[in-house]
């Protein structure tokens, strides 16, 4: 098992006293990405790939749902909400599952292929209810590949370029996350606002996806004498997760309820002037922020640590909260959305390699199943609280709220670390 070191595989050669060795630096050129297993980057353009398909649709489905089919914004929010707690639940039992099985590849394609097929259904829908099956069975799909597909990034990648492996992976995942809206943007000017032609475009990189999935992407054989696990959810199983396990999750939940949705990032640009038909580009600045930066943080905690490098994400969201409820201007707002997704780029990858680096190899499906649940559930409630408080109170307290969280998440980082990590000073 890997703990939260990423110092522990460097040597001192007999020839050099320590005071004379180099310290080691990370090197962010195509050498180490070519290290990087095939795996990981088809994994990768999956994720692009189907990410870029999902957000063509979903950047347009609350203005279709409200201008074509005349629904509520009460109908849009309980649709989104069904959606996000399916997509919560289901990550849990297919992780699971894919342990049980001893194979994540068949549980991730199936996630992918659920995905896939729903996508023709937006734009044949003929009511709401149509769409409402089609979000759901989209969501079912994406909990069902979630848990077994960080799994097995954890069975491909190197030990030492673990790091790396996962941030590549979220790099090219938030890439479509930004490239998705920018061409739904792009083809509604051309196309007249024809949501119809959008959503057709959108089935094509989704069954893109599901064949890179399924041709391009080998799971590695399961290696000779790993435990078998019968039940993966009993008592017993998870107490097989480790106390280092849960520490990590423990401080990932509470970092999560001060990472609010990013919905409260465009109501910020709106508020200070943004005009409408440019407010989406606060998302799409934030992403590529989280693209740029998430390979380069996987490759510094694997030769730096994972644990200075989670202290300074965290740290980031702090600064992100305290600049957007102190500068409320369009400045200040442009540089809280890029320091929002600068500690995005620097947690999310992290937060995955740490379950895989402390979790046993047969129960990483659990492990990320549960700790997607969690973290899921403390960000539903956190988008609560958000939204309380700035109905109530107004933006600055949303922000000085989420500020204070993430320093009772730094204090949590800060007290577990003697537990968690050996050999990695700060």
């Amino acid at each position: 098992m890997v703990l939260l070191t990423g110092d522990s595989h460097r040597t001192t050669p007999d020839n050099l006293p320590p005071k004379t060795m180099k310290p080691s630096v990370p090197k962010l050129n195509w050498t180490t990405l070519r290290a990087i297993p095939s795996g990981i980057w088809a994994l990768g353009f999956v994720s692009m790939l189907m990410d870029i398909s999902s957000e063509m649709i979903h950047a347009l489905l609350p203005v279709y749902l409200v201008t074509v089919l005349a629904t509520s914004a009460t109908t849009v929010g309980l649709i989104e909400g069904i959606a996000e707690a399916t997509a919560s639940l289901t990550k849990v039992f297919s992780g699971a599952i894919s342990d049980r099985l001893g194979k994540r590849k068949l549980l991730a394609a199936w996630g992918y292929g659920l995905a896939a097929i729903t996508k023709p259904i937006f734009p044949l829908a003929p009511s709401v209810g149509w769409l409402v099956a089609a979000r759901f069975i989209d969501r079912v799909g994406k909990g069902i590949r979630g848990a077994p597909r960080d799994a097995l990034v954890a069975d491909i990648a190197p030990e030492h370029l673990r790091g790396a492996s996962f941030g590549l992976r979220q790099s090219l995942d938030t890439v479509g996350a930004f490239i998705g809206p920018l061409l739904g943007i792009g083809l509604m000017w051309l196309t007249a606002n024809n949501f119809r032609f959008v959503f057709w475009i959108a089935v094509v990189p989704a069954f893109l996806a599901l064949a890179l999935m399924v041709f391009a992407v080998r799971e590695p054989e399961r290696p000779v004498g790993l435990r078998k696990v019968r039940f993966p959810l009993h008592r017993d199983e998870l107490g097989r997760l480790g106390r280092r396990y849960w520490m990590i999750v423990a401080v990932a939940t509470v970092f999560s309820l001060a990472r609010f949705s990013e919905a409260f990032l465009v109501l910020r640009a709106q508020a200070v002037g943004v005009p409408v038909m440019l407010v989406p580009a606060v998302l799409v600045v934030m992403n590529v922020v989280y693209a740029l930066s998430a390979y380069p943080a996987g490759v510094l905690a694997d030769h730096g640590g994972r644990y200075r490098i989670l202290l300074f994400g965290i740290i980031l969201l702090g600064a992100a909260d305290l600049v957007l409820a102190f500068f409320p201007g369009l400045v200040g707002v442009a540089i809280g959305v890029a320091l929002w997704g600068l500690h995005m780029g620097f947690t999310q990858g992290l937060l995955a390699t740490l379950v895989a680096d402390n979790s046993p190899p047969e129960l990483r499906g659990t492990a990320f199943g549960m700790f997607n649940l969690l973290s899921g559930v403390a960000l539903l409630i956190a988008s609560l609280l958000a939204g309380v408080l700035w109905d109530r109170i107004g933006a600055q307290a949303t922000y000085l709220g989420g500020a204070a969280l993430a320093c009772l998440s730094l204090l949590g980082l800060l007290a577990i670390r003697g537990h968690i990590s050996s050999g990695d000073t700060a």
